[in-house]
């Protein structure tokens, strides 16, 4: 089920309504509980299998630790975790790297073949693994000293609107507001329907919209003049901005239904103007999970300047090594950290300027080049190889071109995508235009409120897109 099919809309009906039918918070737990694991299996009922045998071996390797805080404990919790993952993720990928290597050296007879390797990735697993790594790892630490019984581990890692693809949560975070579960709240319920709402509209009016045309445009690269190619990295950004701070709304919007907060994952990234701020904006819950648990653990900055660079880069090549079995996301983790070590050698040294003018006009330039550098890293993001990603990002740059004419765009397509862009760049504005006008909206007559919001699905129905699956239920 996808948060935008009408099947899940029933699902979520049955759910909600057996569980305002439950008097204690024991009853909520086993219901939301039962829920999350028919939403799982509705994806393929077999991955249930792996999610039970994890989740109860960690329970297990948690308990232990929670009475000794062993760091061989934890230490064989990690590696029997990282190698599963590591396993399912990544073991195709190093045999095609060593056929490749093989190949390049004259040895084309390896007797290495890694098509059996290439199965579906169970749905949610990298995520649901950082969950219960975090908490063994703050347990280990000392930071997480609460004791969490079977029913709420089980219920903390698999509840249905975070399980799949985040946001990525402490217990710290969860635990506890699943343990005192409560009934249903009409305004728990409004609040979580409008931001519900809101990832929906994203998703489906945005996200699948301009899936279309990157899909159409990334077909053939080969076709691509500079235009065309910086039109279909744009599309790209624009899709995957809106399918994920889309999805991870919605989550946030179902969790609040049951009276559960979940953190926010995004602030408007696209209008940031370093390294470390987009960082701080986009996919916020991972990039403090790599932060806590990687770079941290890695000695931060606590061992000196280039021990700092280099934890800096080992993090970000390791994060994107995370979203896929690619070369192309390993460098697209590289080119982040190249970016973020380079911001830090060079900040220091760049002019500050005084005058309110000039102020603007360093801003605007960081936050150009800022962007630039974002679009290019998109490119190893959505590429299907090295080549191609090196192909599109000569043809943004004007250096390669095509006997074949590009591929004809109207002109409302580059209109619309503009003003996407404006939108995106505006939307923290809008945000909070719409939050301080909700006083003024509820007084208005309960007939004029369903008609814009009937509008508002009308226009959802009329000019979304084809659902598409959500592009981070792939990692």
């Amino acid at each position: 089920m996808i948060f935008s099919q009408p099947v899940f809309f029933v699902f979520l009906a049955a759910l909600l309504a057996i569980y305002g039918l439950c008097r204690t918070q024991p009853q909520r737990a086993v219901v939301l509980l039962a829920g999350s694991l028919i939403f799982y299996a509705s994806w393929k009922p077999a991955y249930l299998i792996l999610l039970v045998l994890s989740v109860s071996i960690n329970y297990l390797f948690y308990s232990a630790l929670s009475r000794t805080r062993s760091k061989r404990t934890l230490v064989i919790a990690l590696v029997l975790n990282l190698a599963l993952l590591g396993g399912i993720k990544y073991l195709g990928m190093l045999i095609d790297t060593a056929i490749a290597v093989a190949a390049f050296a004259g040895h084309t007879d390896t007797g290495l073949d890694s098509h059996w390797t290439h199965w579906a990735l169970p749905l949610g697993i990298s995520f649901y693994t950082f969950h219960m790594l975090s908490v063994m790892i703050d347990v280990y630490r000392g930071e997480w000293t609460t004791r969490i019984s079977f029913r709420s581990w089980w219920l903390y890692i698999s509840f249905f609107p975070h399980m799949v693809a985040g946001p990525i949560l402490r217990a710290s975070e969860l635990v506890e507001q699943l343990e005192r579960l409560g009934p249903l709240q009409a305004r728990d319920l409004k609040v979580g329907a409008l931001i519900f709402m809101g990832g929906l509209i994203k998703k489906i009016l945005f996200a699948d919209n301009f899936a279309g045309l990157a899909d159409e445009l990334w077909a053939d690269p080969s076709r691509l003049d500079t235009a065309t190619a910086w039109l279909a990295v744009t599309a790209f950004a624009l899709q995957i901005y809106f399918d994920f701070s889309g999805y991870s709304e919605m989550a946030i919007g179902l969790a609040r239904g049951f009276g559960v907060d979940l953190p926010r994952n995004f602030r408007y990234p696209y209008i940031s103007r370093s390294p470390q701020e987009f960082w701080q904006r986009w996919h916020i819950t991972l990039s403090r999970w790599l932060r806590d648990y990687l770079y941290v653990s890695l000695g931060g900055n606590r061992a000196g300047y280039a021990r700092t660079l280099a934890n800096l880069m080992i993090t970000m090549v390791l994060g994107g090594l995370w979203h896929g079995a690619a070369w192309t996301f390993v460098i697209w983790g590289f080119l982040h950290g190249a970016w973020l070590v380079a911001h830090r050698v060079v900040q220091p040294w760049l002019p500050k300027p005084q005058a309110p003018a000039g102020q603007i006009a360093y801003a605007v330039l960081a936050w150009g080049c800022s962007m630039v550098v974002v679009w290019v890293t998109w490119v190893f993001f959505r590429a299907g190889s090295t080549t191609q990603a090196f192909d599109i990002c000569a043809r943004m740059a004007g250096l390669a071109g095509s006997d074949a004419s590009p591929p004809a765009v109207r002109s409302y397509v580059w209109l619309l995508t503009a003003l996407t862009c404006v939108l995106v760049l505006l939307e923290s504005r809008i945000v909070t235009a719409c939050a301080n006008g909700l006083d003024r909206w509820s007084r208005v007559t309960p007939l004029l409120r369903g008609g814009v919001y009937a509008a508002a699905i009308l226009c959802v129905v009329v000019f979304g897109g084809s659902t598409q699956r959500f592009i981070y239920f792939d990692f």
